[in-house]
């Protein structure tokens, strides 16, 4: 595609095609960087910890995306309102699974050496470290 082609295509394109775009693109961006995260790092704290707040974004800047390229009301709607229940839920449920597992007794990573946890609430857990095993 030659320049002349790129500069009369993105002429078209409105102002809210052009936001609705970016908006999708760095959403997905967001997305990618959950899924790495998840897959490199090492207990189950540290994924759930990049599983939350850039899979929480992603999937919100995604909806605002489509929200805005829609040009309806009824989609927008519908947009805010599961971005408000993708709010409202994954850090309920980042908290449930992360205490779960503190309570199991999940392996923590060599690199995780604070734990302000312990000893809370009468929660004893045995910590094993990938040292240990």
């Amino acid at each position: 595609m030659t320049w002349a082609a790129w500069r009369e295509a993105f002429a078209a394109a409105t102002l809210g095609e052009v936001a609705a775009a970016a908006a999708l693109l760095i959403g997905a961006a967001f997305s990618l960087i959950a899924a790495i995260g998840v897959v490199r790092f090492k207990d189950v704290f540290m994924r759930m910890h990049a599983s939350t707040k850039a899979g929480t974004l992603g999937p919100g800047l995604a909806l605002l995306g489509a929200a805005v390229g829609f040009y309806e009301a009824g989609a927008a709607a519908r947009a805010a309102g599961a971005f408000a229940l993708l709010l409202l839920t994954a850090p309920v449920a980042a908290h449930a699974i992360g205490r779960a597992a503190y309570v199991a007794g999940a392996r923590l990573s060599a690199r995780t050496w604070i734990d302000e946890r312990k000893g809370a609430d009468g929660v004893i857990a045995k910590r094993r470290t990938e040292e240990s095993r």
